[in-house]
């Protein structure tokens, strides 16, 4: 494999593997978010502010591993 070719591969796994941990967070995030809704209706607003603010911590964490892919993408 010539050099290109290993970026290339750097990138798509720092993309795949850096970007499969937050969607499968926001996932359970989710999940849990409508459990407690279902099982206590009354704090759904305090559980929907928990469960929006800790989706944008986890969507943060993506966005660094998209970053640092194209960092690798652009390197030379």
């Amino acid at each position: 494999m010539d050099a290109a070719t290993m970026k290339m591969l750097a990138v798509g796994l720092a993309a795949g593997l850096g970007l499969l941990g937050p969607a499968l967070g926001i996932g359970l995030i989710g999940y849990s978010a409508l459990q407690g809704i279902a099982r206590n209706p009354e704090a759904s607003g305090s559980i929907m502010t928990n469960m929006i603010l800790v989706t944008a911590f986890c969507e943060a964490i993506g966005i660094y591993a998209l970053i640092v892919a194209i960092i690798l993408a652009m390197i030379v």
